[in-house]
């Protein structure tokens, strides 16, 4: 009732997150979407905004992926769905209240093929023993990429995490200003990493795709 009902008017549910603030589920148009207070958090334009991204990768079917910041889950469903992707996924997100919605309003649920661990991704990154073959990077607070997450102390760290030939993809901003702090990143790391930088994606977001030499 509730999908047949949001074709006519949305119909939204607010969640309260200490780390992110007001959360709201949103049925629109048959579709059921996850937004902070300012910005899409899942299944609405992030979720268009990553395929893109994932569009200038090559990656294989089985490749093996991290992706540091989960939200609700809806860079998994393009990953599967559309990319027909069946290898092992691992999700980290710092937030239990995401995760939770994750699993209860959009079915992202734990199996042999993907596993969520709830950890800051600073954490994570700085302990991880495995290597990936694509990690994808989408670390936002409502409309903010952290500070910690552009610096060269994380970058050190999550550049040993790529094997040969893997991918990263990082959604590094909206509607940026002043990229500096991504520049910089590209400077530190063109030795090891041919970069592509591609900014406004739809109008808004910025992504850095890189592929390790």
């Amino acid at each position: 009732m509730k999908k047949i009902v949001s074709y006519i008017w949305p119909l939204t549910k607010k969640i309260q997150s200490k780390i992110n603030g007001t959360l709201e589920i949103t049925w629109m148009n048959g579709k059921k979407v996850l937004d902070s207070e300012t910005a899409n958090y899942s299944y609405g334009s992030l979720q268009r905004i990553l395929d893109y991204g994932l569009s200038k990768i090559y990656f294989d079917s089985k490749s093996s992926i991290l992706l540091l910041g989960m939200g609700g889950g809806s860079v998994i469903d393009t990953l599967r769905n559309r990319y027909k992707h069946i290898g092992h996924i691992t999700a980290v997100e710092i937030d239990p209240i995401i995760i939770q919605l994750a699993k209860d309003e959009f079915d992202i649920a734990e199996n042999k093929e993907l596993s969520i661990i709830s950890d800051d991704a600073l954490d994570f990154v700085s302990n991880c023993k495995n290597s990936f073959d694509l990690i994808i990077i989408d670390l936002f607070i409502d409309l903010k990429v952290p500070i910690e997450f552009y610096q060269i102390s994380f970058w050190d760290q999550l550049t040993k995490l790529i094997k040969p030939k893997g991918n990263l993809l990082f959604n590094a901003g909206i509607q940026l200003n002043d990229d500096s702090d991504i520049q910089l990143l590209i400077t530190n790391y063109s030795k090891k990493i041919e970069f592509q930088l591609h900014s406004n994606v739809h109008g808004t977001n910025t992504l850095l795709i890189g592929r390790k030499k």
